[in-house]
């Protein structure tokens, strides 16, 4: 009995350490936050490609949504290139899960920035995605779109990422791993993931071995990320490096796979942080850029040679 409650007690501080901290992240009503009009011109880096990659693309943005009969989901929002409605072709989507606390609107214009590289990026206003289950839907009302909407006929079903942040990173990995439709997505990104013992202790319980996609992973190396404790005994920051270790090496090195830490980067900067490298991966991955490429293929990836990451492993 003493042993089942020094292993409840423990699991309790995780959690409470947990929620504290991830409410304290969230936005205070009033829009702020980094994630500001422009605020991708406050981003510096002497890596070529990653500031390059972390700038707008050359696509004019146009906008629309769709009411959700999900409460949590609110509105399905859809930025797009404008150029789509006039278009023949059909273009890659890319799902972005919400971390705590923060619909879409709180940081509504990284999404046009995503999209103005060329892709369909969907968001919604949940606030509580971890267990994957508002992804998943948000995911079927895209495949099911009304026969009069500007984008129907014009999604690349076959080139699909999904990406998250923080409770988002979970939410993310649960979507496609938990989920029948989590099999449409062909890559993914995780900013800062929960751990998976705070995961679980969180009910956003989520196995990476199951991850049968390319991925791309990355936490910052600041305290709440990785606070130093053992996060097995105790809170060890959302997205600690051992874990990070762990979720990789769990993954078949049949997957391509890419792990990194942004360095000197606190937890709420994650997103601003990975922007340019988040962006790079799904360029690669769902057009086949070759140019994004080069930032993480080979023993010259600029992402091994670049200052402002650390921890960085892959397999190809």
């Amino acid at each position: 009995m003493k042993i089942v409650m020094i292993v409840l007690g423990m699991i309790l501080v995780v959690v409470i350490a947990a929620f504290l901290y991830i409410k304290s992240m969230m936005p205070n009503g009033d829009g702020d936050n980094d994630i500001t009009e422009g605020y991708y011109k406050r981003f510096q880096s002497d890596a070529p490609l990653e500031m390059k990659y972390a700038q707008p693309g050359s696509c004019e943005i146009s906008y629309t949504e769709f009411v959700s009969d999900n409460a949590s989901i609110g509105k399905v929002r859809v930025w797009y290139p404008q150029e789509l409605a006039g278009s023949d072709k059909s273009w890659p989507m890319i799902l972005v899960v919400n971390a705590s606390g923060t619909p879409a609107s709180s940081y509504e214009p990284f999404f046009p920035r995503l999209a103005s590289w060329g892709f369909v990026v969907v968001g919604n206003e949940d606030g509580q995605t971890g267990n994957g289950k508002t992804a998943s839907i948000t995911l079927d009302c895209m495949l099911n779109l009304p026969d009069d909407s500007v984008l129907t006929g014009k999604i690349d079903y076959d080139s699909m990422g999904i990406i998250g942040y923080s409770q988002g990173g979970a939410g993310a990995i649960c979507a496609v791993t938990n989920y029948e439709n989590g099999a449409r997505y062909k890559t993914m990104f995780t900013g800062s993931a929960a751990y998976p013992t705070l995961a679980r202790n969180m009910g956003w319980e989520y196995d990476a071995s199951k991850i049968t996609i390319p991925y791309f992973m990355v936490a910052g190396t600041g305290k709440s990320d990785d606070s130093g404790n053992d996060p097995e005994k105790g809170y060890g920051g959302v997205s600690p490096l051992s874990a990070q270790i762990a979720n990789y090496n769990s993954i078949s090195d049949k997957v391509q796979k890419v792990r990194a830490r942004a360095v000197g980067a606190e937890h709420e900067q994650m997103l601003m942080r990975s922007d340019g490298y988040m962006t790079a991966w799904m360029l690669y991955q769902l057009k086949d850029d070759t140019e994004a490429a080069s930032v993480f293929i080979g023993e010259e990836a600029e992402i091994l040679h670049n200052n402002n990451w650390q921890d960085v492993e892959k397999n190809q």
